[in-house]
């Protein structure tokens, strides 16, 4: 499952880019367009600037604002800063391998089958859809 922070991330991101002018934006307005705790959200934008995916303004006029193009900001980027890995164990991850400890041999266990196919499905939803796709 999604987790809150993901979401509202998301949210807070396509609120973001739905923005016409770029310009700054307070957290207090996106937090109430976008019905999302002020608190809470502070602590994600946070995140997404220091990972590079905003810029943010001090004092009068100021807020966040996106720093690329909403076509060149990837989901697999922006899910893996918020979410953490794609996949939903770690020995199918592609960027935070590790063996299970519980798993004899990964070529003949079902649930690794499983969670490739899973990891790809998503991977495949990710890469081909940008913060672009998911302006309203």
């Amino acid at each position: 499952m999604l987790s809150k922070k993901t979401k509202y991330g998301l949210k807070a991101l396509a609120y973001l880019a739905s923005q016409k002018d770029q310009q700054p934006v307070q957290i207090s307005e996106i937090a109430k367009a976008e019905n999302i705790s002020q608190k809470f959200l502070e602590s994600i934008l946070l995140s997404l600037r220091k990972s590079g995916f905003l810029g943010s303004k001090k004092g009068k006029g100021g807020g966040y604002y996106l720093i690329k193009d909403p076509k060149e900001v990837l989901m697999t980027d922006v899910m893996r800063i918020l979410e953490g890995p794609i996949a939903m164990v770690p020995c199918v991850s592609l960027n935070f391998y590790e063996k299970c400890a519980d798993c004899p041999d990964e070529a003949t266990c079902s649930v690794n089958k499983l969670m490739l196919m899973v990891r790809d499905a998503n991977l495949e939803v990710y890469r081909n859809n940008t913060l672009a796709d998911l302006i309203v």
